[in-house]
Order: C-alpha cells, then sequence, then structure tokens
C-alpha cells in the first residue's frame, strides 16, 4: 500500500520549500508560502486524485498562492543575505581550497540575484525544470501552460540570465 496524503506532502516539504524560495528569494517568505501551500492542499484534500502526482499539484498551489500575493502587494523582490550565506556555505563544503569557496560564493550570490531580475513566469519555470528536474510536460501541467510556452520561457530565462551575467562581468572588469 502507498504513502498516505499526509506522509507523500510530508516527503515533499524540502522540495516545495527549495521551489518556494526560488520563488520568493527570501526565507520567511518561502516558509510562509509552502505553510499556506499546505493549508490550502489539506483544505482541498477532496480535489486531489489518488495516483495523480501530489509534487505537480502542490508546486500548481504553492505557485498560484506566490502568483497571488504579487498581484496584491507588487513587491520588490530582493536576495536575502541570509539565504544565499546558507546556500553558499552548502557549496563551500564541497571543498577545502578558500579560493574555490570564494569563488563559489560570489558566483551564487550573482547568480541569485540574477535570478530574481526575472518574471515570476520566467523564474517558475527555471526553477521547476533545473532545480526540481521536472519534465517539460509536467512543469508544463504545474503552471497551466502549453509545453511550447515552457520551452520559450526557459530560453528567455536562460538567456537573461546569462546577459544579466554577462553585464556583472563587463561592469566588474571595467571597474
Amino acid at each position: 500500500m502507498g504513502a498516505s496524503f499526509h506522509e507523500q506532502m510530508v516527503a515533499l516539504l524540502p522540495r516545495l520549500r527549495r521551489f518556494a524560495m526560488g520563488l520568493t528569494a527570501d526565507r520567511d517568505r518561502a516558509d510562509d508560502l509552502v505553510q499556506a501551500g499546505c493549508e490550502r492542499a489539506l483544505d482541498k484534500q477532496a480535489q486531489w486524485r489518488e495516483g495523480s502526482r501530489l509534487d505537480s499539484w502542490m508546486y500548481r498551489i504553492i505557485q498560484n498562492l506566490w502568483l497571488d500575493q504579487l498581484r496584491a502587494q507588487r513587491p520588490v523582490d530582493s536576495i536575502d543575505d541570509e539565504v544565499g550565506g546558507d546556500l553558499a556555505r552548502t557549496l563551500a563544503e564541497l571543498g577545502d581550497d578558500w579560493q574555490r569557496r570564494l569563488e563559489a560564493d560570489m558566483t551564487l550570490d550573482r547568480v541569485l540575484a540574477a535570478m530574481a531580475e526575472l518574471p515570476v513566469t520566467m523564474r517558475s519555470v527555471l526553477m521547476l525544470v533545473t532545480v526540481e528536474g521536472l519534465s517539460y510536460k509536467d512543469t508544463a501541467a504545474v503552471l497551466e501552460v502549453p509545453i511550447g510556452t515552457v520551452m520559450s520561457r526557459l530560453a528567455r530565462a536562460r538567456a537573461a540570465l546569462l546577459a544579466q551575467l554577462d553585464d556583472t562581468d563587463r561592469a566588474g572588469g571595467a571597474a
């Protein structure tokens, strides 16, 4: 017999939090978003079909809640230094060479800052495909858009990230 709805949801929490952090770029906002998503899922549990992918359903709930919050508040996204620092420390643990750790920290900060500049639609696709490893088809189902839209947004997100990182490199070299 498979895991219960509640057990599956608990197992998904780290992935949901990672996705929410990618959307919000803020630990507290991400935690609030995951909590709201779990509450919504529990309230709407009867709408989930046994045998369907709970992760896709939960990503969609969190995505929709985030878009609702953006519409209601029109916040200015910013990178939380503490979140970036936590991720950088995790990367830094991979090696003993301090220069490599410093470069990883600087690169991560640049990538996080560049991601925060992306529109939420592109950031969502980038997170689901590249970080969460969802297929284009599953990402399209989560976001309720055609696969072609996923491919287009992903290509534009990658191009925008590269352009922003290139601009940062040029600005750093000119300083």
